[in-house]
């Protein structure tokens, strides 16, 4: 079953989420949930707050929109334990914020520890790409930063603005243009 998707301004999504001390079937059912729901909306990662739960744990697939093939990534309690000073910028859409997109700047390169499914300790190390984008953007969630707080002060009011009038024209969740 997919769920439904938070939508900014919702104060949940300025949240700072818990660690998820135990995968249980209820961690592994919401995971399976919020997979559904990101291909639903046809995005290519999710955060748990994105869905109304405030825990650490989203999942990532960059790679099914061009293959067909569904193959998601699931991690819990993600952290970025080392980044580039190296930074691009590049458009992002969020599921949150339907109907824009905006130029984020990013780490060219991080590297990820996060327990899988399973509880194994994982470890992602990504240079370039959607990949590497979609791990920063996804674990901003996890510490309640969205799309609205990576923009310089200066672009902040007219993407809020761009992004009321999208909502007004009636965007919804995948929509990264109206």
């Amino acid at each position: 079953m997919a769920l439904q998707i938070v939508l900014s301004p919702d104060e949940r999504l300025r949240e700072e989420c818990e660690p998820i001390d135990q995968i249980d079937d209820d961690i592994k059912k919401l995971a399976q949930q919020m997979a559904k729901t990101m291909y639903k909306y046809e995005g290519c990662g999710i955060a748990a707050p994105q869905v109304g739960v405030l825990k650490q744990l989203i999942v990532i697939d960059c790679d099914w929109g061009d293959t067909g093939k569904k193959n998601p990534i699931f991690l819990i309690n993600p952290e970025i334990v080392e980044k580039s000073d190296d930074i691009i910028t590049e458009c992002e859409g969020c599921l949150s914020i339907p109907g824009v997109s905006f130029e984020i700047e990013r780490s060219r390169h991080v590297v990820v520890h996060a327990r899988d499914l399973e509880g194994r300790l994982m470890q992602y190390d990504a240079k370039d790409g959607l990949f590497c984008r979609c791990l920063q953007h996804e674990i901003d969630h996890l510490h309640g930063i969205t799309m609205f707080e990576r923009l310089k002060p200066q672009d902040r009011l007219s993407a809020v603005r761009a992004y009321h009038e999208a909502l007004d024209n009636g965007a919804m969740p995948g929509d990264t243009e109206v």
